[in-house]
């Protein structure tokens, strides 16, 4: 029995062995970046411009891989990471960022406002997610919750209010529906359980983040209110919201990071 156990272990420290090592190759791979290049602090989004803009500010190059792009601060000790759009890559940044155990991620993505009182330019503070996604059931069972790392959003409010910026706190309905817009029956059903706000990925990547040990928040910026007249985002309004908000989304989520760092002692994931 003991010669079987010590078998299995063995095994057991192989199949690991190699599952990070095709982990790190494939972060590596579809980054365009080494594993070293990473630092233990995260941004993530959903937009190309917002890696451009963080590579200009702190003077670094761009890297670019098969599926995503990426650019390192080792000064700032923050890489941020395009990861384009929707639920299934979400996961996918999660689970190959997993293998470097970063510190602490925080998205810096955009979403629709629920609530009469949203107004274009809002940030969003998502406690929780409601699953609509389904990638997430892949990770945990469907009865578990998708929660936001307390501590990083503890850090985002606090940062948000020393600048006096107007924002909300809630849950948000993360979908795989991209023209959930013009289903009724979709929309009954985002009233009826409350949500405040509607993205992609928050689900995903808070669920993937428990399931794998990633602390993981998240500052959403309210780019267009899909419920009220007009209120859908177009070509246009989209060009002007990035226009108008990109430097100051970016900007304060950089700043959470950076004071993240200061409190490292204390620790930043999660309690199990």
């Amino acid at each position: 029995m003991a010669e079987d156990k010590l078998g299995k272990d063995a095994l057991d420290q192989i199949d690991q062995y190699s599952r990070d090592r095709v982990g790190l190759s494939t972060l590596e791979r579809y980054t365009g970046s080494s594993a070293e290049e990473f630092q233990p602090f995260i941004l993530l989004t959903n937009f190309r411009h917002y890696v451009d803009l963080f590579a200009k500010n702190l003077g670094e190059p761009v890297r670019v891989g098969s599926v995503m792009q990426a650019c390192h601060s080792k000064r700032g000790r923050i890489t941020i990471v395009n990861y384009s759009v929707g639920s299934p890559t979400a996961a996918l940044v999660v689970e190959l960022l997993s293998f470097i155990k970063p510190k602490g991620v925080l998205m810096l993505g955009m979403c629709g406002g629920l609530r009469d009182e949203h107004t274009i330019g809002d940030f969003f503070n998502p406690v929780a997610a409601i699953r609509g996604e389904a990638t997430s059931d892949s990770y945990m069972p469907k009865q578990s919750p998708s929660l936001s790392s307390f501590v990083i959003q503890r850090f985002v409010c606090e940062e948000l209010e020393r600048r006096g910026l107007k924002y909300h706190t809630g849950v948000i309905h993360t979908t795989n529906v991209r023209f959930w817009e013009f289903n009724d029956d979709f929309k009954t059903t985002l009233i009826e359980e409350r949500a405040q706000a509607i993205d992609m990925e928050c689900a995903t990547l808070f669920t993937v983040g428990f399931a794998r040990y990633v602390p993981i928040g998240a500052l959403m910026l309210i780019s267009d209110t899909p419920l009220k007249q007009k209120g859908i985002k177009t070509a246009a309004s989209a060009k002007l919201v990035f226009e108008k908000y990109t430097d100051l989304h970016l900007d304060t989520g950089i700043t959470v990071l950076k004071n993240m760092q200061t409190k490292e002692p204390t620790g930043l994931g999660y309690r199990f």
